[in-house]
């Protein structure tokens, strides 16, 4: 019998995470798969004697955490990730998401990286705020390079509130970038080995951001194939084996807003009716059966 852990972090408790984990182990196990959901703080791997310990070896992860220490010492004990641990950090900081994607046939939205401050006494120049302005326009987007549902995304209407962003924000790894599309609307696209699984509008009247956390809804929608190929060539170049890849519409045509290598489904199967969890599962024993521990590559 095949033996697999689901991941998640040591200090997780937002109902909609702790369901997404139980939803991946009960489609493991309905397919025989003995699973275990384990919080990253029991120690699975450590160094001892001067090499890599693994208290338990399963025949493979399903990562749903973010914590890059324990996932790279996974692999490096020879255990299957899903998703791999160079994925889920290239996914982790958004700027180096957009840094993978740019000129590779995909449309991004403008974007700014702010340099890295060490001194919190250290002021921000004119010049610097006013080229930002001029060159994305405003209203802009300011995100931090790291989060999740959202947190961490503001508008700034004038160059008044970017100061302020950019003051607050100095000693965090930040960028800035143009606003296009409708505000508060998206396309969720899951994306499960290579291909798309299910699609969803994400639509919030409340605010610019469209995260369900952040009181948006989803519904089923079918997009165009633009948008599918975008979703699923993002998927192949950062070497995912499951994401949630957030597009935006501009006139038409399809911008990567985001790409999520944990990206939450329970709105996504409420609103589809597709298994989404199921089809993980299957994919991930579909690799196992074929493949063995081969950690997947991204496209180049």
């Amino acid at each position: 019998m095949l033996r697999a852990i689901v991941l998640v972090n040591a200090y997780i408790r937002a109902p909609s995470m702790l369901r997404q984990a139980a939803r991946v182990a009960e489609e493991l196990r309905l397919r025989g798969v003995q699973t275990e959901i384990v919080r990253n703080g029991c120690f699975l791997c450590s160094i001892e004697d001067s090499s890599l310990a693994l208290a338990q070896k399963p025949d493979f992860v399903v990562n749903l955490d973010k914590d890059k220490y324990l996932s790279r010492m996974l692999e490096k004990c020879g255990v299957r990730l899903f998703n791999s641990a160079d994925a889920v950090e290239l996914c982790d900081d958004k700027m180096l998401t957009g840094i993978v994607l740019a000129g590779n046939g995909l449309r991004l939205p403008d974007t700014m990286p702010a340099p890295l401050c060490y001194y919190a006494d250290a002021q921000i120049p004119g010049e610097y705020v006013r080229k930002i302005g001029k060159k994305l326009g405003y209203p802009l987007v300011v995100k931090k390079s790291f989060g999740s549902w959202g947190d961490g995304v503001r508008l700034v209407p004038d160059e008044a509130e970017l100061r302020k962003a950019a003051e607050e924000w100095k000693q965090y790894p930040h960028f800035y970038q143009k606003r296009i599309g409708k505000p508060g609307e998206d396309y969720r696209i899951l994306v499960i080995g290579g291909r798309t699984v299910a699609c969803m509008r994400r639509i919030n009247e409340r605010d610019f951001r469209s995260n369900v956390e952040q009181g948006g809804h989803g519904e089923a929608a079918e997009p165009s194939p633009a948008f599918l190929a975008a979703a699923e060539r993002c998927a192949a170049l950062l070497g995912l084996d499951y994401c949630g890849v957030d597009l935006i519409d501009e006139q038409g045509t399809p911008y990567v807003c985001e790409v999520n290598s944990n990206a939450m489904f329970n709105e996504a199967e409420r609103v589809t009716g597709v298994n989404i969890a199921g089809a993980y599962a299957e994919h991930m024993l579909r690799v196992i059966s074929e493949a063995g521990s081969t950690v997947p590559l991204r496209a180049e």
